[in-house]
C-alpha cells in the first residue's frame, strides 16, 4: 500500500491549525492501531489470541473516544474565543450542547 500524502490543513474558524494537527496526529495513531489489529486477526491461530485482539480493540476504541473529546473541547474553546457577545457565546454553547447530546 502506497503512503498517502499528508492532508493539507486549511485555515478557517472551526479549529486552529494546532488543534487540527493534534487531532490528525491522534487519528493517525488510531489508524495504526487498527492496522495492527487487522494483522493480529489475520495471524490468530489459538483461542487465546482473541484476548490480545480484544485488548487492542479496546485501546483503539478508547483512543478514538479521546479524539472525540479533544475535538469537542477544542471546538468549545475556539467557539468561545470567537464569540462577539455574551448572546453569541450562549448560542454557540447551546449548539455544542446539542452536538454532545447527539454524538456522545
Amino acid at each position: 500500500m502506497a503512503d498517502t500524502p499528508p492532508l493539507k490543513i486549511v485555515q478557517g474558524s472551526a479549529l486552529t491549525e494546532q488543534q487540527k494537527k493534534d487531532l490528525l496526529h491522534r487519528l493517525a495513531r488510531v489508524e495504526g492501531q487498527l492496522r495492527g489489529i487487522q494483522k493480529l486477526i489475520a495471524k490468530a491461530a489459538e483461542p487465546a489470541d482473541c484476548d490480545g485482539i480484544a485488548q487492542q480493540m479496546s485501546a483503539a476504541r478508547k483512543a478514538l473516544d479521546r479524539s472525540f473529546v479533544t475535538l469537542l473541547t477544542s471546538s468549545m474553546v475556539t467557539h468561545a474565543e470567537k464569540a462577539g457577545s455574551v448572546e453569541e457565546a450562549l448560542e454557540r454553547a447551546k449548539h455544542l450542547s446539542a452536538f454532545l447530546d447527539k454524538f456522545a
